[in-house]
Parts: structure tokens; C-alpha cells; sequence
């Protein structure tokens, strides 16, 4: 994620120059089409974010409130659609095919027992948060429980980041608390993963 939020100005230049029904379409489509649709998987979500909250910060005929509900409901409208294409389009087509039956019963186990938090977690980390909606949905994960899951890491990731840039336009030491969060992720996610590996090698 740090990679793109430090690539973010390039695009703050290219949304300063946008109406604001054209701003506010384009960002939210963006969003929407990288948590939602797979082919969005390299669509650059973070750095659309961060962008959109520093113009929002410049251009007084933007309301960064607006936004805000904008970009959460595209991250959250999108997750809920790739998580009902695994359930409904992805799991029937997996099942089928008998060599990836082990794939369909092991994402079960781990979204039985990891689902909730990798669901949230995943939101900051470009490629799984378009992939872990519909593995999620292909597993059959309890869908209450993805839909809190999903709530909570759109409000996290879409908002934060959002503000993120939005105040760093005049604080400049918020941008800085943005890259350690983005190390704090990615460092916790690596010692996280390694651990569930050893256990399942014990196991």
C-alpha cells in the first residue's frame, strides 16, 4: 500500500481537473470495480482514495462528507457483489470440477476460522481485497458474518485513507502515519501468515 499512496499525486493533478459529478463517478467507479469485479484486481484503489481526499482539500466546490459516503459505498457495495459471484457463479462452476474439490474444502476450514478478520484485513492490501470477497463467497462463509466483516473494513480502508489524504494536504505528518500504518499491515499479515503455517505443518 505504501508504494501507492506515495504515487498518490500523480493523480490528485488528473481529479483536480474533473467536475465534481465527474470526480465523485469516477472515483466511486473505480473503487467499486477493483473490491467488485476481478478484473479490477490492478485498478489503483489506495492511491485513488489518498488522491481524491487531497483535491477534496483544495477545491472548495467539493464536500469531503459527500465523498466519504461515496467511496465507503463503493467499497462496500463492491465486496458484497464479488462475494455473491463466488457463492453463486464460482462455487457451482468449482464443485464441478473434481481436481479443485481440495481447493473449495481447505478455503472452507480457513474461512471457517479465519474468515472474519482476513475479510478486514485484506481491504489494505491491493489483490486480495479483490480476491477474498469471492473465495469467501465460494467458501460459504456465514454471510452475516461477511457482511459485518465487509462494513468494517470499508469504513477502515475507504474513509481512513481518504482522510488520510485529505488532512495531509495541511498536516503534513498525517501522510507519514499513513506509511507506518501501511508497515504495520504488511508486517503483521507476513508474522500472521507465518505462524498459520506452522500450525498447519504441525498439523
Amino acid at each position: 500500500m505504501n508504494q501507492y499512496l506515495i504515487s498518490a499525486s500523480s493523480f490528485s493533478h488528473q481529479l483536480n481537473g474533473l467536475a465534481p459529478f465527474f470526480f465523485y463517478l469516477i472515483t466511486g467507479a473505480v473503487i467499486f470495480i477493483e473490491t467488485g469485479l476481478l478484473f479490477g484486481f490492478f485498478f489503483p484503489g489506495d492511491s485513488i482514495l489518498f488522491s481524491a481526499g487531497l483535491v477534496a482539500a483544495t477545491r472548495h466546490d467539493f464536500n469531503v462528507v459527500f465523498l466519504l459516503l461515496i467511496v465507503f459505498l463503493a467499497a462496500f457495495i463492491g465486496d458484497q457483489v464479488g462475494y455473491l459471484l463466488g457463492r453463486h457463479v464460482g462455487r457451482p462452476y468449482l464443485t464441478r470440477k473434481v481436481k479443485l474439490h481440495k481447493f473449495v474444502s481447505r478455503s472452507e476450514k480457513f474461512y471457517g476460522t479465519y474468515g472474519w478478520w482476513s475479510v478486514v484485513i485484506a481491504r489494505f492490501f491491493p489483490w486480495l481485497r479483490t480476491f477474498i470477497p469471492p473465495i469467501a463467497g465460494i467458501s460459504m462463509m456465514n454471510y452475516y458474518k461477511f457482511l459485518s466483516a465487509n462494513a468494517l473494513g470499508a469504513i477502515l480502508w475507504s474513509t481512513g485513507i481518504t482522510l488520510a489524504g485529505y488532512y495531509s494536504a495541511s498536516l503534513p505528518w498525517v501522510k507519514n502515519i499513513s506509511y507506518g500504518l501501511a508497515t504495520f499491515f504488511v508486517v503483521g499479515s507476513l508474522i500472521s501468515a507465518l505462524l498459520n503455517y506452522r500450525r498447519n505443518s504441525r498439523d
